[in-house]
């Protein structure tokens, strides 16, 4: 059974080469953009509408009576309506598939149409960009609970870092479905649900409302529905990285629409070095390592946002800060733990083939779950990080960000205000401190080394 099941794995990780087809020879596809997915239960009602604060410009132009609810995620349904979600890509590509999700789903979600265009503004695409989203040539599917669907591919000339909007038109009403919603909960990007009705393509989409929604600390931000990734065709010597952390990775203060997220400044680095290196953002605000939390945890879903991903070489991993300030002055988990968790997955990182790199934790001090046990961990895996041998690399994103006099505390010109999250400054500061060299194709890795 096992050495089935270990074939299995082995055939969806391998790479696909495309050949005999027109214009795809020695091209393979790869994964462009991912959401790393999290599972929306229903539970209490959304609190009260928040009126303190701004409303995200790009909400006000479509939606300029919406209110922000107030929650972890947005906590919306939709009945009858087309979904455009904007998603902003790394590499481009002639050819591309979308990945749908209902993988926290307990219910089958029925689309009723779907497309994919080129992003003009707010939730107007470029005219003529459309095109139909089918499944196994029907434009229409059920995601069976507990799983994904992959859309044929369409010929769409992406270039690099384009916007894309993905249309969904969903018939049914979510709510009915009395199942959780797979989500990714904070997308830092305006997406846009439709009035009633099938408006997958429309140039100017009819807006009722977006997916915005406001946190408890007062940010705004919004959430992505029921999209895992999109992948391109490229050259088979492309390769992506993975971006596995909690928050920090998500972009959390990087600012709305702006594209500001530390993986983004990398693929723009990257693609500046003329290195064709696909970034995908793994991250889930408030995930872990080892207990699930937001998101399921770092160990848990290596499998699908890691190693499933169509491309991947190389994997980033910025995790373990939740787990030390939900501690708080608790023992467990300790540095200790959180080493050996680090440990497993760079065992299964390397079994597969991958580099992974270790990027050590921005300084805390002054957040809401601080305290010096806590700093003391941090401290410790930060070292091993360093020192332990154990990565293929190590980026210093502490010693980027840190303040020398204080190294407990991130610089203020780094602080987004909550004295544990990066302002945009700051996430370009952990960028740049990140070696391109080790993203080298491997022959010129190899003729470097000798």
């Amino acid at each position: 059974m096992w050495k089935r099941v270990a074939a299995m794995v082995a055939l969806v990780l391998a790479p696909v080469v495309l050949s005999g087809q027109s214009g795809t020879d020695n091209q393979r596809w790869i994964a462009t953009w991912m959401a790393a997915a999290t599972s929306r239960t229903e539970g209490a009602a959304p609190q009260a509408a928040d009126v303190r604060g701004e409303i995200p410009p790009a909400v006000v132009a479509v939606a300029p009576g919406q209110q922000l609810p107030v929650g972890g995620q947005s906590p919306l349904h939709v009945n009858n309506q087309t979904l455009r979600q904007i998603v902003h890509v790394t590499i481009g590509g002639p050819r591309l598939r979308v990945v749908l999700t209902n993988v926290f789903g307990t219910a089958p979600l029925s689309i009723g149409a779907a497309q994919v265009a080129l992003r003009d503004h707010d939730a107007s695409i470029v005219p003529q960009s459309s095109r139909p989203l089918t499944f196994d040539g029907s434009a229409a599917t059920t995601i069976p609970a507990g799983t994904i669907v992959l859309s044929d591919p369409v010929a769409l000339d992406v270039r690099d870092f384009a916007d894309l909007a993905i249309d969904l038109y969903l018939p049914n009403d979510t709510a009915a479905m009395h199942s959780p919603i797979t989500t990714h909960a904070a997308s830092w990007q305006t997406n846009y649900v439709s009035m009633p009705g099938n408006h997958v393509g429309v140039a100017a989409l009819p807006v009722q409302t977006t997916t915005a929604y406001r946190r408890q600390d007062g940010l705004p931000t919004a959430t992505w529905f029921f999209l895992a990734r999109v992948e391109v065709t490229a050259p088979a010597a492309t390769d992506a990285v993975v971006a596995l952390g909690d928050s920090i990775t998500d972009g959390t203060a990087s600012g709305i629409d702006l594209n500001n997220r530390w993986p983004d400044h990398l693929a723009r680095r990257l693609l500046t070095g003329n290195l064709r290196t696909a970034v995908l953002n793994a991250g889930i605000g408030g995930n872990r390592v080892l207990a699930d939390g937001n998101g399921v945890s770092a160990l848990a879903r290596f499998d699908r946002d890691v190693l499933a991903q169509p491309g991947v070489r190389h994997v980033i991993v910025l995790e373990g800060i939740n787990d030390i300030g939900g501690a708080r002055d608790k023992p467990a988990p300790g540095a200790r733990d959180l080493i050996a968790a680090h440990r497993q997955l760079i065992e299964r990182a390397h079994a597969h083939g991958l580099t992974i790199y270790g990027a050590t934790l921005t300084p805390f001090e002054g957040a809401n779950y601080y305290t010096a046990a806590g700093e003391a961990k941090r401290q410790a895996l930060n070292d091993w990080i360093r020192t332990g041998k154990a990565y293929d690399a190590v980026f210093d994103f502490d010693a980027a960000v840190r303040d020398p006099g204080h190294p407990a505390r991130t610089l203020p010109q780094y602080d987004a205000g909550d004295h544990l999250h990066l302002n945009a400054a700051g996430y370009k500061a952990v960028a740049d401190t990140i070696d391109l060299s080790v993203f080298r194709p491997r022959a010129a890795a190899r003729t470097a080394a000798r």
